[in-house]
This record gives structure tokens, C-alpha cells and sequence, in this order.
């Protein structure tokens, strides 16, 4: 029997490059990234798409650099918005179900605070969240196969061959190597899990019915909390005051809370542990822990 043929674009990033190694023998991959397919230019998605033939298209490209957005949101929604309408245009050519990749970063205007369910009333306060807000009521009048995947931060370590991302963890394992005061803030709460959880996962969504889903890890501390123990697991305990200071600046008059309830996705068969457990795991399987 032959593979599912699985079209990525943003293939070469921190989540794809992953994705699509941990699943090579599987599925039948055509990784694209920006230097492969340009998906801002709707004739070249769709003969991609054409030539290919693909079962199922995950589009996680993107520009998700928010200062970028906020400064250029021209450039950004041509990416964000267009070019996400462009793939699902090509996707129901094609046959193929598609797969957004959205962001927690929706929610990020709300005040009422997390976690979040996919029902609530996203309120983004910046260009990025906007875009893809947008993306996603826009994906839904043109496609019923559609899954739209709302991820929390991820993290994970460097790899060989495969694009890193900045997030607590390498973050926080960057500033100690590179002796700077790590300064974190005990106003901000989201939800931060081991990339390679939510990739384990990620196959059932393809079984799970369409729709909107929420999908990482769970995490009621703040960030200053979380960088407390990572330093913990790495047996700094005695340096904290030396390496780990407040972030006092609190510019809003609410804490920055952009948790995702992840129950739809445990109900479609998706677990993850919280970002304690997470951040142990991931520091054993690299080997930096015992």
C-alpha cells in the first residue's frame, strides 16, 4: 500500500524539520521551505500541489517574528493571510486536507485570563496574532477538511541539520553559557512543552475530526517560575540570586496569560505532561541530566 503523501511548507523550521524526520518511514514527505516555494505566489502553490498530489498539506510557514510584524504589516499579512489562502486554495484543487498552524499568540489581548478553549473569543493585540486569526475564518470558508492547531511554546535543543528556535529552554541555557543575568517575568503564563511531545502526538490529529484544537502542555506557573526550575534541574540552586532576577517592569494592568486548555486534544487521544515534567524529560533524553 502506497505512503500518505504529506506536503510541508515552512519544512525547514524548527517544528517540520522534526516532524518530518521523526515520521520519514511513514509518510511520503514534500518538505518545502521559502527557498523552495514561494506561497505568497498562488500559481507556483498551486502546480506544486498539482505536480504533487498530496494526500494531506501541513502549512506551518510563516512569519512569526512579531516585532518584524508589527513593523511591516504589509509584508506580513502578503505571508500570515494570503499566503496561508493560497495553500488552501491549492489544498481543495488537490483533494487534500490541510492542517493550519496557528498560535497561542491569538489570545494575547485578552484580559480575562487563561487557559483558553478553542470556543473563546480571541482578542490579538498584535500584527502576527491578527494574521492568523484572520487565516484561520478565512480557511474555513474555503475548506470542511481542515484542521486548525493552535500550538503553545515550544522547546526543545539543538540538532544537527535541523533549525533551532528560541524558547525557555535554549533561552535560558543561551544566557547561562553566555553569563548573563537571566531577567524573567512573574506576570507572564503560557503554556511551554517539549516539541518532541507534541510531534508524538501529532499523528492523531490526522484521525481526530476537523476543526480547531489546542495542543501542548500545561503550565500554571509564570515564567520567572519556570526559569527558576530549569535552574533547579540543572543543580544551580546555591547561584540563583546570582543568575536569576525579576522582571519588574509590569506594563499592562493584567498578567500576560496566553494558556491553552488542551481537553478537546486529550479527548482526540493527545497527551502531554506539564512543562515541569516536559523540561526534565527533554534534559534527560539530550543527556544533561541524569
Amino acid at each position: 500500500m502506497s505512503k500518505k503523501r504529506i506536503l510541508l511548507t515552512g519544512g525547514k523550521g524548527f517544528f517540520c524539520s522534526r516532524l518530518a524526520d521523526y515520521y520519514k518511514n511513514d509518510y511520503e514527505f514534500l518538505v518545502t521551505d521559502k527557498d523552495d516555494l514561494d506561497f505568497t505566489d498562488r500559481q507556483a502553490v498551486l502546480d506544486c500541489a498539482s505536480a504533487f498530489q498530496p494526500n494531506l498539506i501541513i502549512h506551518a510557514g510563516a512569519i512569526a517574528v512579531t516585532d518584524f510584524c508589527n513593523q511591516h504589516p504589509d509584508i506580513a499579512r502578503k505571508v500570515n493571510v494570503d499566503g496561508a489562502l493560497h495553500v488552501a486554495e491549492a489544498a481543495r484543487k488537490a483533494h487534500a486536507q490541510l492542517i493550519f498552524l496557528s498560535s497561542e499568540q491569538v489570545f494575547n489581548g485578552n484580559t480575562n485570563g487563561g487557559p483558553f478553549h478553542e470556543e473563546d473569543t480571541a482578542v490579538p493585540n498584535t500584527v502576527y496574532g491578527a494574521n492568523k486569526l484572520e487565516a484561520e475564518a478565512l480557511l474555513k470558508e474555503i475548506l470542511d477538511e481542515l484542521w486548525i492547531v493552535r500550538f503553545t511554546w515550544m522547546f526543545g535543543l539543538p540538532e544537527r541539520n535541523k533549525n533551532m528556535s528560541n524558547g525557555i529552554l535554549w533561552d535560558t541555557l543561551t544566557k547561562l553559557r553566555n553569563q548573563e543575568k537571566i531577567i524573567a517575568s512573574p506576570h507572564e503564563f503560557r503554556g511551554m512543552g517539549y516539541i518532541y511531545e507534541t510531534i508524538a502526538n501529532f499523528q492523531k490529529l490526522f484521525e481526530a475530526p476537523y476543526g480547531t484544537y489546542h495542543m501542548g502542555a500545561t503550565n500554571n506557573e509564570s515564567r520567572y517560575d519556570t526559569v527558576k526550575h530549569i535552574l533547579h534541574l540543572l543543580g544551580l540552586d546555591s547561584k540563583l540570586d546570582q543568575l536569576l532576577k525579576e522582571d519588574t517592569v509590569h506594563y499592562l494592568d493584567h498578567n500576560r496569560d496566553v494558556r491553552l486548555d488542551t481537553t478537546k486534544a486529550n479527548q482526540a487521544g493527545m497527551y502531554w505532561t506539564d512543562t515541569h515534567d516536559a523540561l526534565e524529560l527533554c534534559l534527560r533524553e539530550f543527556g544533561m541530566i541524569r
